[in-house]
């Protein structure tokens, strides 16, 4: 809310949307108009990544998402996962220690214990 107050553009997505919304955009031959709009955004915030399992498809297309906003637009994370789970999100271990490297150069994480809301 903070960023939206300073003028930022605020795109918010669950993990489990938006692998839906890729993964249509993608059947319909419009990833790339749909990675255009994703990419103009200031700040892309996902949620709940590794609460609901994905596809293969759906992770592979969550992996291009991550990578292509890499070092172009600032991105938060959520997840009840520790980097060291992910696999658990995305099978392939490779793309796991790729995704995680580029996620986590230059971030700020903030491991947080404690009651939910």
């Amino acid at each position: 809310m903070e960023a939206c107050r300073h003028g930022y553009t605020v795109q918010f997505w669950t993990a489990a949307k938006l692998c839906n919304e890729l993964m249509e955009a993608q059947s319909e031959r419009c990833l790339l108009q749909l990675e255009k709009q994703w990419l103009k955004v200031d700040l892309a915030i996902l949620d709940e990544v590794g609460f609901v399992p994905l596809s293969k498809t759906g992770e592979e297309l969550l992996f291009q998402f991550c990578v292509a906003r890499y070092e172009i637009g600032s991105m938060i994370l959520t997840s009840i996962l520790d980097f060291a789970n992910w696999t658990q999100v995305f099978k392939d271990e490779q793309m796991t220690a790729a995704l995680v490297d580029r996620l986590t150069n230059r971030a700020h994480i903030f491991a947080m214990n404690g009651e939910s809301y």
